[in-house]
């Protein structure tokens, strides 16, 4: 499936999923809404949307923590990298440079 230019958000598990079978490769960030470093992140997740082949999405877990677990998030914002329904990286270092995010964007 085609990605879009833009961010996407959701905010369960479920929703998540779709999305991952929807497409080949995804970029999530795992974010909360009082995030400040998340909220910083937004313009180069636009970036990031518009440059790779990647689908991008917010996920913000909070009615579904379960997720959370699951996908061992420790700190936000965390970013895993899925290609084709399977979680290939992870990040959880703050805040990331565009290049350094599209470069995992792109990863493996």
């Amino acid at each position: 499936m085609t990605t879009t230019d833009a961010p996407v958000s959701v905010d369960t598990r479920e929703q998540l999923d779709t999305v991952l079978a929807d497409h080949d490769r995804v970029l999530v960030m795992v974010r909360t809404a009082g995030c400040a470093v998340c909220k910083s992140m937004s313009p180069i997740l636009d970036g990031v949307a518009r440059s790779t082949d990647a689908a991008v999405v917010e996920f913000n877990p909070r009615e579904d923590l379960d997720a959370v677990a699951d996908f061992a998030v420790r700190s936000v914002p965390t970013f895993l990298l899925f290609v084709d329904g399977d979680l290939v990286d992870r990040r959880a270092d703050g805040f990331v440079p565009t290049e350094d995010l599209t470069a995992f964007a792109a990863g493996p």
